[in-house]
């Protein structure tokens, strides 16, 4: 590992892969202590204020400690509003972290992400036709399904337009990326002209992106699909991190380069897919964890695609628990409050990088 490391990052010094090992340890014991704390904060924060130790004491209840519950409200508002979407905010967070990872991984550089590049657009237009069309063919099911498919379209066309003479070119990524927003954008206008009131309201919700309407059933709906990425995604990481040496040394090392891409491109897909169908577009949150954590522990991805889903869902209980606080009894609209802080990182980014052909920064 440590000559992979090297090979990785050439200009690093020899003890530099064990330093960034025990960064990389101190970083997920900080960030998973940052967690376990907003978790609880977000359990019992809001209109009706409920003490840390109440929330410990009616999970304990629950899982027959014999610890008293709370009063019947405290139950309710804990049990049906506060939980299901503090845990829809950990899955939707841990899925585009990792998605975001895997796709800066895949296209080689690190501007690579779900929003940027159209993938989060392309599954919502998905979900907001499923929704306008008053599409039902599965269930609770008939929404991530449509969102998946026209994710998984999306990836591979903006996979196809941005590759030339056997590599992704970071302009073109960003210049296709742009024009499939802007189509997915036309689309969603169309759907929204032709859709009653009722459907104008569902699509708001895409549009803006939020938790608000958080159930268990949303959450069950979209477990499986986030689960099963998160699992595949670090079964990957040796060979991202091989691809990372460039395509043709890593198919000397034995890597199927086409076929990675094919299988990284479906779990981001379905990644992306999960977290649209039940929170609408939260931009940047794929672009802005992947890169702070290569920017703190280096590029290897057997600590940054776990890490990245990680830190993904830190940020997103964080700024759902700023979005329904900062400006009570209001609730801003997650996606654009993401959008807000991530755009400023992403100019950054941009201008650091602009001079460099795609490479890592």
């Amino acid at each position: 590992m440590a000559v992979l490391a090297r090979a990785v990052d050439p200009a690093a010094p020899a003890g530099q892969p064990t330093r960034r090992r025990g960064r990389a340890t101190a970083l997920v014991c900080a960030m998973a202590a940052a967690l376990i704390l907003l978790c609880l904060l977000s359990a019992g924060v809001g209109a009706y204020g409920i003490p840390v130790g109440d929330v410990l004491g009616s999970v304990a209840h629950r899982l027959g400690l014999g610890t008293a519950a709370l009063d019947r409200v405290g139950e309710s508002v804990l049990w049906n509003v506060r939980l299901p979407r503090l845990v829809l905010a950990l899955l939707v967070g841990a899925s585009l972290g990792c998605a975001g990872a895997l796709m800066q991984g895949v296209f080689g550089n690190p501007l690579a992400e779900p929003g940027v590049i159209g993938i989060s657009a392309g599954a919502a237009v998905g979900a907001v036709g499923a929704i306008a069309l008053g599409l039902n063919f599965l269930g609770t099911w008939t929404v991530t399904a449509c969102a998946f498919a026209a994710g998984l379209v999306t990836v591979l066309i903006v996979y196809t337009l941005s590759r030339s003479g056997g590599r992704t070119e970071v302009v073109t990524l960003i210049l296709t990326g742009i024009a499939v927003n802007a189509f997915a954008g036309a689309l969603i206008g169309l759907f929204i002209f032709f859709a009653d009131n009722a459907q104008l309201t569902q699509i708001t919700f895409w549009q803006l992106g939020s938790l608000a309407q958080a159930t268990w059933p949303k959450v069950l709906a979209v477990l499986p699909c986030a689960l099963a990425g998160l699992a595949v995604a670090p079964l990957y990481a040796r060979k991202l991190d091989l691809l990372a040496l460039g395509e043709r040394p890593a198919r000397h090392l034995g890597v199927d380069v086409e076929r990675l891409r094919l299988v990284l491109v479906l779990v981001v897909a379905l990644l992306t897919a999960a977290a649209v169908a039940v929170a609408g577009i939260i931009s940047f949150v794929g672009l802005l964890v992947p890169h702070l954590l290569r920017m703190a522990a280096g590029p290897a991805h057997r600590f940054l695609v776990p890490g990245s889903a990680l830190g993904g869902a830190l940020v997103l209980v964080a700024a759902d628990l700023a979005a329904r606080t900062a400006a009570q009894p209001a609730e801003l609209p997650l996606g654009v409050l993401t959008a807000l802080f991530g755009s400023p990182f992403f100019f950054w980014l941009l201008r650091k990088t602009r001079r460099k052909q795609g490479g890592w920064a």
